[in-house]
């Protein structure tokens, strides 16, 4: 697949823009603060409903307007689908499909696939579990759309078990009475079942991915440690099944509510008294080590992006295999949907990766992207483009977008 078109009618700094893409390489090049990121951000959007840069779309709409309109043209095989997106301020967004409006915004996710790498991912290795975490749950969505709404479900259920424990463990201080906990059980119920399936698919998603990780920072460093991605559950933390919180084998999603409907009951006491959620996906994260050492903490600057950049490229290989990268053999039920569409590898967006990266890393890098089906890079001039990435070149300056000839 690959976008055709981009048109951004008072997103960020753009007040109007359109773009022609092609498939292949396409360089976006100008320097700093002239928009090459809020352009690949727009097409971000379209893919994950979602902003790689900011948590909420408030900052997309430009200042002092109160809508913005992303319109893209996606190519898949040989159908066309045009994606139109409004994003408002202080009420619902819409969308529509070739021209269609849809039941839910959410309909849009999963038409166009995207893998983007940006500065900020350093912070999948060197930040806190909220970005590994992210990463994860954006490539579920990917594979499976659905995904979406139980990610939406299972924070709608912490907010308000959250709630209802702040409100209990006050009362018992205050009053010295024992709160009625019987609403508390229907929302553990609620919690294990959404966590569970949660949790099922990023551990098969872990599992799924490392050995591309493994293979893509073998690549892209010439084989300077080995990588290792796993992934942490605080259940297993709390059974005590293994200190580490490793998962032991594949257990299904039955099982995994089970556990934590077990591991809930254990932290009730602790969690009426600090009146947070102490178990559950919101509290996992994922292992990263590198020549048996945490990366965080232990990998420098490089190794660092490094592990980042493999990271994005497990998650580009394994969304371009066409399937659930075999995980849909496992017997569970419905967890994973594989998409079969024909067509169906993701655009690769690299946006001011080649100038953080010294003069080996970025050859290598370029030899494992050249050959994707569209890759759109963001660079501050054209060296920082490498050569063989030449290929159809836009010019970004003072809010307009010129193609080069």
């Amino acid at each position: 697949m690959y976008v055709s078109h981009l048109s951004l009618h008072d997103f960020r700094s753009y007040a109007e823009v359109d773009l022609e893409l092609e498939p292949g390489v396409n360089a976006l090049v100008g320097p700093n603060g002239q928009g090459k990121t809020n352009l690949v951000e727009a097409i971000g959007y379209v893919a994950t409903l979602g902003s790689h840069r900011v948590a909420t779309d408030a900052a997309l709409i430009r200042a002092g307007q109160d809508r913005a309109l992303v319109r893209s043209r996606v190519v898949r095989g040989d159908r066309a689908s045009t994606i139109e997106i409004e994003i408002n301020q202080g009420r619902a967004n819409r969308a529509r499909i070739n021209r269609a409006v849809t039941t839910k915004v959410r309909d849009v996710v999963g038409i166009l696939r995207t893998v983007l790498f940006a500065p900020e991912d350093l912070v999948l290795v060197k930040g806190d579990p909220d970005a590994r975490r992210r990463f994860l749950d954006d490539l579920a969505v990917l594979v499976t759309p659905r995904m979406s709404s139980v990610l939406g479900d299972y924070d709608r259920v912490l907010r308000q078990r959250s709630a209802l424990l702040k409100s209990a463990g006050f009362a018992r201080r205050t009053r010295g009475a024992a709160p009625d906990l019987s609403t508390l059980d229907v929302w553990d119920a609620r919690l294990a079942e959404l966590g569970a399936e949660i949790i099922a698919v990023r551990h098969r998603l872990v599992h799924a991915i490392a050995p591309h990780v493994q293979e893509a920072y073998e690549q892209v460093s010439a084989g300077q440690g080995e990588a290792v991605a796993t992934y942490r559950s605080s259940l297993a933390v709390t059974l005590d099944v293994d200190p580490g919180g490793a998962l032991t084998g594949q257990p299904s999603r039955a099982e995994l509510e089970t556990q934590m409907l077990d591991a809930l009951g254990r932290v009730r006491a602790k969690e009426l008294e600090r009146g947070v959620c102490l178990v559950g996906p919101h509290r996992d994260d994922v292992t990263l080590v590198l020549g048996g050492l945490p990366a965080k903490g232990y990998a420098s600057h490089g190794e660092s992006w490094s592990f980042a950049l493999a990271l994005r490229l497990a998650a580009y290989r394994f969304l371009a295999s066409g399937s659930a990268g075999g995980l849909d053999a496992v017997d569970d039920d419905d967890l994973w949907v594989a998409d079969s569409r024909e067509d169906g590898e993701p655009v690769l967006i690299l946006d001011d990766v080649f100038a953080e990266l010294d003069v080996r890393r970025r050859e290598r890098l370029a030899e494992l992207v050249a050959g994707a089906r569209q890759v759109i890079i963001t660079a501050a001039v054209p060296d920082d483009v490498p050569a063989s990435l030449r290929g159809t070149r836009h010019d970004v300056l003072e809010g307009r977008v010129s193609r080069v000839v």
